[in-house]
């Protein structure tokens, strides 16, 4: 099984608002990075599409290094919360809607198909790929502002 490592990120400029996403996929000496945006969106929602994107990309079942700076992700991830709100029917245990859950059904399939490894990393910090990532979704953000 290939062993691919993927930073990602999103950005928002306020919240909904025009938002960005960046991810950078490391595999042996390749490097691939991706960026998008939307007009209105929300930060979590860029976190999740970035994630998305990524793992959409590999075209094979991979054992992934998946880094990010966003706990929403890695946590519901690694702590099993997003297939509990799945469960529930998109029902958080305190019995509010859980959001995002048209982005979670798409991710929770992804994260089938491969061996995840989660990394929750310090955003802004010395790491050059999350920051990479960072960049590349600040800068698909602008393009949305008026």
């Amino acid at each position: 099984m290939k062993q691919v490592t993927i930073y990602t990120d999103g950005a928002c400029s306020g919240n909904p608002g025009p938002g960005g996403w960046g991810a950078v996929l490391l595999y042996g000496s390749h490097r691939k990075e991706i960026s998008g945006g939307e007009a209105s969106t929300t930060n979590n929602r860029m976190e999740l599409t970035a994630v998305i994107a990524a793992l959409s990309l590999l075209k094979e079942p991979c054992g992934v290094d998946l880094y990010s700076d966003s706990k929403y992700v890695i946590d519901a991830l690694e702590k099993g919360w997003a297939r509990g709100w799945k469960k529930r029917g998109w029902v958080k245990s305190d019995k509010k809607p859980a959001l995002n859950p048209d982005l979670w059904e798409q991710l929770l399939a992804l994260t089938d198909r491969h061996q995840l490894r989660y990394h929750w990393v310090k955003g802004h910090a010395e790491n050059p790929y999350n920051n990479r990532c960072d960049e590349m979704a600040v800068a698909e953000s602008r393009k949305f502002k008026a």
